[in-house]
């Protein structure tokens, strides 16, 4: 199951009291105080972490706290501070405060942390108190109560490629074939009901690149047919956005048309998106009719395209060099893989 937005409770832990206590000992009646500062308490932490990609872990368990921070004790003993509660984020999550709307943070880069609500402080003990004509204090403060307060998690995907395209286009079978995720293919529409994250791998370089496969797009999606806009919001930060085209015209689509109404429907949902870089995949070439269509599709408009086969596998090798060559040239940078280690062993 896929998250993308979800509400959390979260709770900073609270500073412990301090203490208060006397010095007494054999032959020192008037030793003075020694009680101990309560601990500070746990904050809250978001990491970022590039091995998480959805907000499952926040949808069924939306209540977080830290530890609190234990009382001073005497002798001069401080309270232990309270452990932190560490929330690992996907990349591209901004969380919003629940009650006013404002942005607290975004979370963007594997191992950033973000304070989301900070630990009450510690209570003074009666030492702190000590003056030249108050020897012997009875007075300590409590510890301060931790932040806490209601936000919501939403995630926009950091991908490098977005790929956009109508239901039963081949989205599904395209990321099955160059990448290891595996969303559902079936022969009818709407198989992919939330996005998809894969990765494309490129050994003989040691890098990879992220591909976000967001459910399908139809005519008025921007009035809430289909599935929405509701998923787009997981292409904004792609580097290069993918229209894949049914080129064959399987159930007779014009790929003109399906072409024109994609472009209008990101319109919609933001202008700004068909201002990035985008290329034309061409989907199902092996099919009779795809040649045709495409060279009327070329005709009219002027983008590039990309020919490739999903069923047959044509084209796939170097369309996946294409697209990396693509997402440099426009400033993006692919990831570096794990290099395999090698056998200790002689």
């Amino acid at each position: 199951m896929f998250i993308d937005e979800c509400v959390i409770k979260v709770k900073a832990g609270e500073g412990g009291r301090g203490c208060v206590s006397f010095r007494r000992e054999k032959y020192e009646p008037w030793g003075g105080p020694n009680g101990g500062d309560g601990g500070r308490g746990g904050d809250v932490v978001l990491i970022g972490d590039d091995d998480t990609n959805n907000l499952i872990d926040y949808k069924y368990k939306p209540h977080w706290s830290a530890e609190h921070g234990e009382n001073g004790q005497g002798k001069d003993c401080h309270g232990r501070e309270g452990k932190s509660a560490f929330l690992r984020m996907p990349l591209g999550t901004i969380v919003i405060n629940d009650e006013n709307g404002a942005v607290v943070a975004e979370i963007t880069e594997d191992g950033q942390r973000v304070v989301l609500c900070a630990g009450g402080n510690g209570g003074w003990g009666n030492p702190h108190f000590k003056s030249s004509t108050n020897r012997a204090p009875r007075t300590a403060l409590p510890g301060h109560p931790g932040e806490m307060g209601n936000f919501r998690l939403v995630l926009k995907s950091i991908a490098d490629i977005g790929l956009v395209g109508f239901p039963n286009a081949g989205k599904s079978s395209l990321t099955r074939a160059i990448t290891k995720a595996r969303p559902k293919a079936a022969a009818y529409p709407f198989t992919t009901l939330h996005p998809q994250i894969g990765v494309i791998e490129f050994p003989e370089t040691y890098d990879r690149l992220l591909l976000a496969d967001v459910p399908g797009l139809i005519a008025g999606a921007s009035e809430n047919r289909g599935l929405g806009h509701r998923f787009l919001r997981h292409i904004e930060r792609c580097t290069l956005l993918m229209f894949l085209i049914d080129m064959a015209g399987v159930d007779e689509r014009d790929p003109r048309e399906d072409y024109a109404t994609l472009m209008a429907e990101l319109k919609a949902y933001d202008p700004k998106l068909l201002k990035k870089p985008r290329v034309v995949v061409a989907n199902k070439m092996d099919l009779p009719a795809a040649k045709k269509n495409l060279t009327a599709f070329k005709k009219k408009y002027k983008a590039e395209v990309l020919k490739i086969s999903c069923l047959s596998g044509d084209g796939l090798e170097a369309f996946k060099t294409a697209v990396r060559d693509r997402v440099i040239k426009h400033g993006g940078k692919p990831r570096v893989m794990s290099r395999p280690r090698l056998d200790p062993s002689p």
